[in-house]
């Protein structure tokens, strides 16, 4: 059996031992020879690369781990490349979700202007990223989760139309696994779905069993009085900020309570009351670099300083296991039917042909195949048609360095209130940005 080689662009990111211990437990059915790791932070991608090199003597001794700021050495002779870029990393992060709330705006990292910030920065280092690999692996296949996965997608499909690429996204794996807990399933595995939108903007229309029997009625109704709150032991409600989150679908779902939604609608149906409960001072941003990322690199260090694993906290991120699911489509032909970020191309015939819209396909050796959607309710397209403006200016703001289209696409967010505050917003990014986005005129 052929053993694959990938790299992890991204190799410093907080979710990197994860996956590679996730990897390590489906060798069985996907066997690697080398894992590479390429980030552009040496010092912080050796921390974490040290302590993978340990787990991965004590767990798959025959396994080679490379760690590279080189990207001929990183992306030489590989398979697959599978990317979780974040550019700016955290400090960044932080400013993206405390600029707009100065304004009294939706400080978030995907939504309104502060994934427009992010989606800047982004652009420019996933296409770094997809050069490297065509440079130095030619037939490799690019598994890209990087955020803002919308507007990185978009970019990909205008900028570099015929890479091989395929765009994912987590968010509505984690919710189908917190609505297989409260069907009492012990995975998503065991039912199949029916969702359309954009990425974190999207609406499950049906989800049945593997015999073919509806599990909706139930599904909407938890929704309806629980939002996807399930017994508390979710990894994601024992955060506050990602409890409040699955709680609140339960209001987002009453505007179409015959579908249930993606959580992140909130953000776009009600700003006001989001902004009312943020704290200007102490965002998700801090949340996760006082929580999960001193826990990562506390986690790794101590392996490090040890020389084993063999007592770590850190845990394998198995929800991530869709990543290795993709991977065997692509490298077995499996034809897995999954949710993809793909150009519409008809799909959703009511809808712009040229939007990257998220849908289920049928994933085999040559990529994805598209599930028609067909004719999809006024609301959504609505809703849909205004936030595929905002990802398609931000990309040709992007492309022509122009303020004024950054402008529009601010203006045009559905989060932010008038386009006096979304210049204010944008002069602010302008500022807090100069080292990553180009210049605008």
């Amino acid at each position: 059996m052929k053993k694959f080689n990938i790299t992890i662009a991204g190799g410093g990111s907080t979710f990197t031992p994860g996956i590679i211990m996730m990897l390590l437990d489906y060798l069985d059915e996907f066997p690697i020879d080398t894992i590479k790791l390429y980030d552009n932070d040496e010092a912080r991608q050796k921390t974490i690369a040290d302590a993978c090199e340990i787990i991965l003597k004590e767990r798959a001794p025959e396994m080679k781990l490379i760690a590279s700021v080189d990207p001929e050495e990183a992306f030489t002779n590989v398979d697959f490349v599978m990317a979780h870029i974040r550019v700016g990393k955290y400090a960044m992060r932080e400013l993206d979700e405390k600029i707009p709330l100065r304004h009294g705006v939706v400080g978030q990292e995907t939504c309104g202007p502060g994934g427009i910030a992010y989606g800047m920065r982004s652009i420019p280092g996933v296409l770094e990223l997809v050069d490297y690999m065509e440079k130095y692996s030619p037939d490799a296949w690019m598994l890209n989760y990087s955020n803002p996965a919308a507007i990185v997608a978009e970019a990909t499909r205008k900028l570099r139309p015929n890479s091989k690429i395929l765009n994912i996204c987590d968010m509505p794996i984690g919710i189908e696994e917190l609505i297989a807990k409260n069907l009492g399933l012990e995975s998503r595995k065991e039912f199949e779905v029916n969702y359309y939108g954009l990425n974190h903007f999207g609406w499950w229309t049906d989800i049945r069993d593997k015999k073919g029997n509806s599990l909706m009625p139930e599904v909407i109704r938890h929704v309806s009085e629980h939002g996807y709150a399930t017994d508390g032991s979710s990894e994601l409600e024992k955060q506050e900020s990602w409890n409040n989150t699955l709680k609140k679908a339960r209001d987002v779902q009453a505007l179409d309570p015959h579908t249930v939604p993606n959580t992140y609608l909130k953000y776009y149906f009600f700003p006001t009351q989001e902004v009312e409960h943020s704290n200007p001072e102490y965002t998700r941003a801090n949340e996760v670099m006082d929580g999960r990322e001193k826990f990562i690199f506390t986690q790794c260090q101590n392996i490090i300083d040890k020389g084993t694993a063999k007592d770590t906290e850190l845990t394998v991120d198995e929800h991530a296991s869709y990543i290795v699911d993709l991977a065997k489509a692509i490298a077995y032909n499996t034809k897995e039917r999954m949710l993809m970020i793909v150009e519409n191309q008809g799909s959703i015939i009511n809808f712009d042909p040229t939007a990257m819209v998220e849908i289920p396909c049928i994933v085999g050796s040559n990529g994805p195949e598209k599930l028609v959607v067909g004719e999809i309710p006024r609301f959504q397209k609505a809703l849909m048609e205004q936030q595929v403006g905002v990802e398609k200016l931000v990309v040709e703001a992007y492309e022509e360095a122009s303020y004024q289209k950054l402008w529009q696409a601010i203006t045009l967010s559905k989060t932010v209130p008038n386009a006096a505050v979304a210049k204010a917003i944008l002069d602010d990014l302008i500022e807090a940005n100069k080292a990553y986005w180009p210049e605008l005129k």
